[in-house]
């Protein structure tokens, strides 16, 4: 296998190890491979959660002194340059010799960034955004987060092919089927928070839990209420396992920023078109779950009301990343233009 290939399998490795970290909370999921000088593997490591080995240091701690010493780490992000709960990888990977650094994605951190800088300086070579856009998509959640200083926001609806969430009479259970109503469940137990407006809290009284068939799912997401309407105390909602958080909904913008400071880093906002206009309005949407069922209603309660488009021009274009069929009903993933 030559030099290249190696390298490439050392990644694909260390995504598949970074994979097993919590994919929740405010630390990345990061995984590292040591290659000694002849390019085979010597050590692997990734990092388990706030206040435990980083990646390249748990790969580290499974070679005997020395034995690093011109080995080759691969690693998924950059190593990072500072002290918190454990101390800096970049300084790390120089104390145990190690005399090539390649990594996927950049630390944006103000703090935590700066690592293929110090271990320039030390003498190691370094090769960064060696599979970029395979890493950027692995990390979406934690590097809009690091980023950005609020959430990664998902905004979600399921409606008819006329895009009608409701019909006339405001009947709506269900429009989707059983396999897109589950998979709904399954990517509700992916997010840290959830989102709706008190309007849909007074209408429809949802638990917000993520189900797993008749039982709750392992993780569950915090459940969040915008608006200024006090949710009522026998709301389903009070009970959910996660406690609830509420929010006044009428400044988004830092409401989000503030969520982040809790250590909530992925959003998925389901609440009704009038908060879900509300939100795509604010123009931080990074990704949209179209649920389309083949079905026609016509009428006019609609999936979005105004988000301040006036004309075609105005209009958010969205690329479609995925579609996913879920019995008769199709899942489209789509995000804004430009982003990834």
């Amino acid at each position: 296998m030559r030099a290249n290939e190696r390298i490439d399998a050392a990644m694909t490795r260390a995504f598949e190890l970074a994979d097993l970290g919590p994919a929740r909370g405010v630390n990345p999921r990061v995984g590292c491979v040591i290659l000694g000088r002849d390019g085979r593997v010597i050590a692997e490591g990734h990092h388990r959660g706030s206040g435990t080995a980083h990646a390249e240091v748990d790969a580290l701690s499974r070679l005997p002194a020395g034995a690093a010493a011109g080995a080759t780490a691969v690693v998924t992000l950059e190593p990072c340059n500072h002290t918190g709960r454990t101390g800096p990888c970049s300084e790390a990977l120089i104390a145990a010799g190690i005399a090539r650094v390649v990594f996927a994605v950049d630390d944006p951190g103000n703090s935590s960034g700066g690592g293929g800088e110090r271990l320039r300086a030390a003498g190691i070579e370094v090769e960064r955004g060696f599979r970029r856009e395979e890493g950027e998509i692995f990390l979406d959640d934690w590097l809009t987060a690091a980023r950005l200083g609020r959430p990664r926001i998902i905004v979600k609806w399921a409606s008819t092919l006329d895009g009608r969430v409701a019909a006339t009479d405001g009947s709506s259970r269900w429009i989707t089927g059983s396999a897109a109503r589950a998979d709904v469940h399954r990517r509700r137990s992916l997010v840290d928070a959830i989102g709706v407006g008190t309007g849909t809290v007074l209408a429809d009284d949802p638990a917000l839990t993520a189900r797993d068939g008749d039982r709750l799912a392992e993780y569950q997401p915090i459940p969040v209420v915008f608006g200024r309407t006090a949710v009522p105390p026998g709301a389903r909602v009070r009970a959910h396992p996660r406690g609830l958080l509420t929010s006044p909904g009428n400044a988004l913008v830092g409401e989000f920023s503030a969520l982040h400071t809790r250590g909530i880093r992925s959003l998925l906002i389901e609440g009704g078109p009038r908060f879900a206009s509300a939100v795509i309005a604010t123009g931080l949407v990074d990704e949209v779950h179209v649920y389309l069922a083949p079905l026609l209603l016509g009428g006019p309660r609609t999936a979005l009301t105004d988000i301040g488009a006036a004309t075609l021009a105005d209009g958010l274009r969205l690329d479609v990343r995925e579609t996913v069929s879920l019995g008769a009903d199709l899942l489209l993933i789509a995000v804004p233009k430009g982003r990834h």
